[in-house]
C-alpha cells in the first residue's frame, strides 16, 4: 500500500507535463495530474512519485515514476476527512475493483491525497475491554466519542468492543460493588448482609471491603478485574480500565499488549493512553520487521 503520511506531500496540476523543465514545490513527493478527455468530457488522472534535486522552495524534477494512470485511477466523488486514515483505506478498498488500484480523495478543506493498493491489514485493531451496565459501557462511550471527534485519525486504528454483561449474575444473593450500576441484587455501598452464601461480583478492592464489613460471612467471588479475571479477558491488543490508579499504563494481559486507564479517567487520559499504546505497538512491529 502507498498512502502519503501528509497531504502536504501531494501536489495536483492540470498543466504540468512530464518531461518538461518546469520546477516543482520542495514538499511535493507525489504529483497528481488531471487532464480532460476531449472525447468524453471526463477527467483522467495519473499519479507519480517525484524525484527532485536542488535547494529552496522550487526544485528541479529529476524523474517522475508512474504509480498509476487512466483506468487504474478514480477520484472519490465526495469530500471526506482526509486526516482519517482508516476511513480512507476502507473506502479505497471498496472502490479498487477491476483495473482500479488507486483512489484520489479530496478533503473538506479542498486538499488532496490518494491511496494506492489499499491494504486493510495495515489498520491496527484495538479492543475496548469493559463491563456493563450502564449501556453503552463507560469506556466504550468515551472511546467512540473521541473517535468521532477525529482525534485518532492519524493512528490508522479500528476499534472493536468486548463488553461483559454483568446482568447475567443478577439475583437476590448477588452482591455488586456499587448501587450506581443499577444491577438487581445487593450492593456493598448500601446494604447490610447477615447471611452466608452470597456471590460477590467485583474486584480485589470489593473483596477486601466485603471481608472488612462482614468478616464472619462465607461467600463466593467472581473477579472482574482484567488483571485477574476469568471472564474479562482480552482477545487482542486492548484498552481497559482498573479502579487502582497504580495499574494505569502500558501492560500485557493474557499475552496481549494493552493500555489501562483509571476507572475515572478523563477523555484526555484515555486518548493519551491509546496514542501511547499504538505508538508502542507500531514501534514493536518496526523492530520485528528490522530483524527479519
Amino acid at each position: 500500500m502507498l498512502f502519503p503520511d501528509e497531504y502536504k506531500y501531494v501536489g495536483v496540476t492540470k498543466s504540468f507535463c512530464p518531461g518538461t523543465e518546469e520546477p516543482i514545490y520542495f514538499l511535493t513527493d507525489y504529483l497528481i495530474t488531471e487532464k480532460e478527455n476531449p472525447q468524453t468530457g471526463n477527467y483522467e488522472y495519473a499519479v507519480y512519485h517525484v524525484k527532485k534535486s536542488g535547494e529552496g522552495l522550487l526544485r528541479k524534477v529529476e524523474a517522475l515514476e508512474k504509480i498509476a494512470s487512466r483506468e487504474e485511477v478514480v477520484k472519490y466523488d465526495r469530500e471526506l476527512n482526509i486526516k482519517n486514515r482508516t476511513l480512507l483505506i476502507e473506502t479505497a478498498e471498496k472502490l479498487c475493483t477491476g483495473k482500479v488500484n488507486t483512489v484520489i480523495f479530496t478533503g473538506m478543506d479542498r486538499h488532496v491525497t490518494f491511496v494506492h493498493a489499499p491494504d486493510l491489514s495495515s489498520i491496527l485493531e484495538l479492543e475496548i475491554l469493559d463491563v456493563a451496565p450502564p449501556y453503552p459501557s463507560w469506556l466504550s462511550l468515551v472511546v467512540r466519542r473521541l473517535e468521532a471527534s477525529g482525534i485518532f485519525g492519524d493512528l490508522q486504528v479500528r476499534f472493536t468492543e468486548k463488553v461483559i454483561d454483568l446482568r447475567r449474575f443478577e439475583g437476590k444473593n448477588t452482591v455488586f460493588p456499587c448501587s450506581a450500576s443499577g444491577l438487581e441484587g445487593k450492593c456493598l455501598d448500601s446494604d447490610v448482609l447477615t447471611e452466608n452464601g452470597h456471590l460477590l461480583v467485583g474486584c480485589e478492592i470489593s473483596k477486601t471491603l466485603f471481608e472488612m464489613r462482614f468478616p464472619e460471612l462465607e461467600y463466593s467471588f467472581i473477579n472482574i478485574c482484567p488483571f485477574k479475571s476469568e471472564i474479562v479477558v482480552p482477545s487482542k491488543s486492548f484498552i481497559t480500565r482498573c479502579c487502582r490508579s497504580e495499574n494505569s499504563g502500558l501492560v500485557k494481559i493474557s499475552g496481549f499488549d494493552g493500555a489501562v486507564v483509571h476507572w475515572g479517567a478523563s477523555e484526555y487520559q484515555v486518548a493519551e493512553a491509546i496514542r501511547k499504546l499504538v505508538n508502542s505497538l507500531r514501534q514493536g512491529s518496526e523492530d520485528l520487521n528490522s530483524q527479519v
